[in-house]
C-alpha cells in the first residue's frame, strides 16, 4: 500500500467520533488491498468476518466499479420474530400461492423506520453504535406489546401501529437519526408517517376479499419480540430486476456471464436492446461483471434476496428470551430476520391451503420451434435441390407433415423441433403426473401449437378421447408475423391427414380467414378476449381447460379472464419475449365470488441449456 495512501486511511480514522474496530481491516490491508476498496468488501458484507470480505474482494477482482467511490445505502427496519413472524410467512406462502405475487412479497415482514440513505464505507461501523445508544434510551420505554390493527384498501393490506406505541417507535428512529448524523454524517430521515406493517401491496383489485380472510387468520396478539435490524442495499441496482440463478454455466463467449446456482443477477429492463431471445444482460452481484446469460438458468428473486444484514438491536419484553443486543452480524441474506420456528399449528396451515376443486385453464406456450434454432433460413438448410425435405441435424423434427402447396407453406407457419416435441411430451408426462383431468383443448392454428397440444395429450393418454379445438383467434399479433400477409396456415383437412385429432364441428369465435396482416394492438387483444369468452362459455363443467397457444397467449389470453384491462403495448413487448418454450399460466374460477383467479400452474417449468453445432472435421483439423 503507498504511504500516501496509509496516511490518508489514519487521517479519516482519526477523524472518526465513534469506537472503530480495525480488527476487521487490519488483516485486508495486510493482504495487499488498498484500504478503500478493503472498507468497501467490508461493508459489502456486513463487516462479519475478514475471511468473507477477502472472498468478496477475490470475486470482485474483475469488477469495473471496484474502485468507484459508490456507498451503500442503508435502511432500519423494525422486524418480527417468534410466532408472530410464523404467522406472517405463512401468510405470505399462502397470498402468493392463491393470488400471485404481489409488492410486500418483495421484502420480509417489517415495519419501516428509517428511508434508505448513505453511508460511507469507512463510517460504518459508527451506525453500529448509533443503533446500540438509541436503542439503549428507548429501551425502558419500549412498549411489551405492539398493537396491530388490520387496514384495507383496494390496493394495500397491512397492520397499523396504534398511535401511543406509535409514537415511542416513531422516537426511537428519530434518536437514531440523530446518532447517525452526529456519529456517522449521514442525513437519515426517520419515518413519520403512520407506522405500518404491509401484508399485501398493489394487488390485483379482485383478490382483496382473498387477502382479507387469510389475513384475518393471523392473530396480532401473538407473543413478539421486536428487533431493529440495519440492512444495506447496492444502491446502483434499486430499480432493477434481481435474478436468481438456478443452474451452473460455462460461457460459450467471452461477452458472457459464469453462473453457479445461488447468484444473483441485477438486470435492467429498459436495456436489453443487444439481448436475443432468451437472453439477458445482466451484472453479477457475486463478480461485478456484466455479460450475457441464458434467462431460462434463472428465477425471479425477491427485492431483498440481495440485501445484507448489518446489526440487530432486540428489544427484549419476555422473560425467556434474554438477549438484547446482538452484536454479531447475521449471516443470513435472505431477508428473515429469524428462522421459523419448527413448530407450526397444523390446523392452522390446512385453513389455509383449503381450496375447492374449480372449472380451471392451463395456458401454455408452444415447445421449441425449429427456426428458433437454426434461424429464417431453417427452410433451405433442410430441402434438397428437387423440392424435398431431408433431415440435416438430429434437431430437425424426423418428417413433415404434407401440405397441399407443398414445403415452402412451412418457411412462416414452422414446426417444432426434435428439442421441441421432447419439452411438449415432458410437459405432458408431468401433467400426468399431476392428476389434473383435462377436460378440452384449444389450439392456435399454428402448426407448432397443434402439435404441442398433440404430445401433451399422447402423454396423458387422451390423443383419441379429446379433439384438439383449433381456435385461430388465440393465433399470434399478426404485426409479428414475418410478410406483408398473414401466414400460410394447415386446414383442418390436411391436419387431420396428417394424423392430428382436431374437431370439424367447432365453429371458432374467428375464422382462419379473418386474420388480418398488421393488425393493430387494440384489435389483437380484443380478438384474443373475444376468442377466450368463447371457450369459458363451450366448456361449462369443472375439470381443465387446455389451450395452446403463443407466448403472448399467457398475457392477453389470461387478463380478459381475471377482469384486467389490456397492458401497456410496451411492457407487453418486454414481457412476451421472457416467456420459455411450454412457458404456462393457471387460472381457476371461483363460481362462490363470480370470478377467476390466478394461481400456479400444476407442473414446474422446463429449463435446460444450450447445445452448439458440432462439425467434426473442424475438431480433427484443429489437431
Amino acid at each position: 500500500m503507498a504511504a500516501g495512501e496509509t496516511q490518508l486511511y489514519a487521517k479519516v480514522f482519526n477523524k472518526l467520533k465513534c469506537r472503530s474496530t480495525p480488527s476487521l481491516l487490519d488483516p485486508l490491508l495486510g493482504m495487499g488491498f488498498p484500504a478503500h476498496t478493503a472498507l468497501k468488501a467490508l461493508a459489502a458484507t456486513g463487516r462479519k468476518t475478514a475471511e468473507e470480505a477477502s472472498n468478496w474482494l477475490h470475486c470482485h477482482c474483475n469488477d469495473p466499479s471496484l474502485d468507484d467511490p459508490i456507498p451503500q445505502e442503508y435502511a432500519l427496519f423494525l422486524c418480527p420474530t417468534g410466532p408472530l413472524l410464523d404467522k406472517l410467512q405463512d401468510f405470505w406462502r399462502e397470498s402468493r400461492r392463491q393470488c400471485a405475487k404481489n409488492r410486500a412479497h418483495e421484502v420480509f415482514p417489517h415495519i419501516t423506520l428509517c428511508d434508505f440513505f448513505t453511508c460511507e464505507d469507512q463510517k460504518v461501523e459508527c451506525l453500529y453504535e448509533a443503533l446500540k445508544r438509541a436503542g439503549d434510551r428507548t429501551l425502558g420505554a419500549f412498549p411489551s406489546a405492539v398493537p396491530l390493527v388490520l387496514h384495507s384498501s383496494i390496493s394495500y393490506l397491512g397492520f397499523f401501529v396504534d398511535d401511543s406505541p406509535a409514537d415511542i417507535i416513531r422516537e426511537f428512529a428519530v434518536m437514531f437519526a440523530t446518532e447517525a448524523s452526529i456519529l456517522a454524517d449521514c442525513s437519515v430521515k426517520p419515518c413519520t408517517k403512520q407506522l405500518h406493517l404491509t401484508l399485501a401491496h398493489k394487488f390485483y383489485p379482485h383478490h382483496q376479499r382473498t387477502l382479507e380472510q387469510l389475513a384475518r387468520a393471523i392473530n396480532p396478539g401473538h407473543r413478539c419480540q421486536w428487533t431493529a435490524a440495519l440492512y444495506s442495499r447496492d444502491m446502483r441496482f434499486v430499480h432493477y430486476q434481481t435474478l436468481r440463478v438456478l443452474f451452473q454455466y460455462k460461457p460459450q463467449n467471452v461477452d458472457e456471464l459464469t453462473l453457479s446456482p445461488g447468484d444473483y443477477i441485477f438486470v435492467d429492463p429498459t436495456q436489453q436492446e443487444e439481448a436475443s431471445e432468451g437472453w439477458v444482460i445482466g451484472i453479477s452481484q457475486r463478480t461485478g461483471c456484466r455479460g450475457f446469460l441464458p434467462e431460462n438458468y434463472t428465477e425471479r428473486a425477491s427485492e431483498c434476496d440481495t440485501w445484507v444484514r448489518h446489526r440487530t438491536y432486540t428489544f427484549s419484553v419476555a422473560p425467556d428470551m434474554s438477549s438484547r443486543k446482538d452484536g454479531e452480524a447475521s449471516s443470513r441474506r435472505n431477508g428473515e430476520p429469524n428462522p421459523p420456528s419448527s413448530s407450526r399449528s397444523l390446523s392452522s396451515l390446512q385453513s389455509l391451503q383449503a381450496t375447492i376443486v374449480r372449472r380451471s385453464i392451463l395456458v401454455v406456450r408452444h415447445g421449441e420451434r425449429v427456426d428458433q434454432i437454426f434461424g429464417r433460413s431453417w427452410l433451405q438448410q433442410c430441402t434438397t435441390p428437387d423440392g424435398k425435405y431431408y433431415r440435416p441435424d438430429l434437431n430437425f423434427p424426423r418428417s413433415l407433415p404434407k401440405r397441399s402447396r407443398g414445403i415452402k407453406d412451412f418457411e412462416n407457419d414452422p414446426p417444432l423441433s426434435s428439442c421441441g416435441i421432447f419439452q411438449s411430451r415432458m410437459a405432458g408426462e408431468a401433467l400426468l403426473d399431476s392428476g389434473i383431468r383435462i377436460t378440452s383443448v384449444f389450439s392456435s392454428p399454428a402448426l407448432r401449437c397443434v402439435q404441442t397440444a398433440k404430445h401433451i395429450l399422447g402423454e396423458l393418454k387422451l390423443e383419441k378421447k379429446v379433439k384438439i379445438r383449433v381456435e385461430p383467434g388465440i393465433f399470434e399479433w399478426t404485426k409479428w408475423e414475418a410478410g406483408k400477409t398473414t401466414p400460410t396456415l394447415m386446414t383442418l383437412e390436411e391436419m387431420k391427414e396428417a394424423d392430428f385429432n382436431v374437431s370439424l364441428d367447432y365453429r371458432p369465435a374467428f375464422p382462419l380467414a379473418s386474420l388480418l396482416p398488421a393488425e393493430g394492438y387494440d384489435d389483437y387483444v380484443h380478438r384474443c378476449a373475444v376468442s377466450m369468452e368463447q371457450i369459458v362459455s363451450t366448456c361449462p363443467q369443472d375439470g381443465v381447460i387446455l389451450v395452446v397457444g403463443h407466448g403472448s397467449a399467457l398475457d392477453t389470453c389470461t387478463r380478459p379472464l381475471l377482469g384486467l384491462p389490456p397492458r401497456d403495448c410496451a411492457d407487453f413487448a418486454q414481457l412476451v419475449r421472457k416467456i420459455p418454450s411450454l412457458g404456462m399460466c393457471f387460472c381457476e374460477e371461483n363460481k362462490e365470488e363470480g370470478k377467476w383467479e390466478l394461481v400456479n400452474p400444476p407442473v414446474k417449468t422446463l429449463t435446460h441449456g444450450s447445445n452448439s453445432a458440432f462439425n467434426w472435421r473442424n475438431w480433427i483439423q484443429g489437431n
